[in-house]
């Protein structure tokens, strides 16, 4: 199924906080880590540490997987989003984007910082295309 956002799809994209974002290793391996994200209509964006195990697994191989995980309920209101990664070292950062922020303020209070050490800190943006989607309702 080609990517179409279906009211259940809207759903998660606003009420989920968090996904799953899966990258491939250089051994073809899935590597799923929670990750904050922003739906800004034509792509998700998720930032980074430097460095990390997810930023070399995109330059080598840009398809990801996100999805909300399976619930306490077995599977019910699933959705997987398939898509290609792209990281932007001259994108916004997460301080510089004021839908991020409002989102994600108690999230980044909580973890002891403001916005721009947030930013400073997940300072790698990266944009994912979406390609297909899947759900369960």
């Amino acid at each position: 199924m080609p990517f179409e956002i279906t009211e259940q799809i809207q759903r998660h994209l606003d009420d989920d906080r968090t996904v799953l974002l899966t990258t491939v290793t250089p051994t073809n391996r899935p590597a799923p880590r929670p990750v904050w994200f922003l739906w800004d209509g034509s792509k998700f964006v998720v930032f980074s540490r430097p460095n990390t195990a997810k930023l070399r697994h995109i330059a080598v191989n840009p398809n990801v997987a996100l999805g909300n995980g399976i619930g306490a309920r077995g599977g019910a209101d699933t959705i997987v989003i398939s898509g290609t990664a792209q990281i932007v070292p001259d994108a916004p950062s997460a301080a510089e984007i004021p839908a991020y922020v409002e989102r994600y303020d108690n999230l980044i209070t909580r973890l002891g910082m403001d916005p721009e050490k947030f930013a400073a800190t997940y300072s790698v943006p990266i944009h994912i295309a979406p390609t297909k989607a899947w759900a369960i309702p």
